[in-house]
């Protein structure tokens, strides 16, 4: 699946949850933002460190869990 490489899962990082590229970025906050109608750039202006890669990667790893699938397999 594409960009699922920039989610990252660490117990020592935000308790384990999957994160963006190591960085104190849960993926469920990227979606949280996005479920609040902030567009890619909204989320982008305000935090630059992010990029349009990593939030797709979040949008993809929340289509495949949904999908029941393994993110390691997809």
């Amino acid at each position: 699946m594409q960009y699922l490489e920039r989610i990252t899962l660490s117990p020592t990082i935000c308790h384990g949850k999957p994160c963006i590229r190591g960085m104190r970025w849960p993926v469920e906050v990227i979606l949280d933002m996005l479920a609040s109608e902030m567009t890619v750039a909204d989320i982008r202006f305000d935090h630059p460190e992010l990029e349009r890669e990593d939030i797709i990667a979040c949008l993809n790893y929340a289509k495949v869990l949904m999908s029941g699938q393994s993110p390691a397999a997809a």
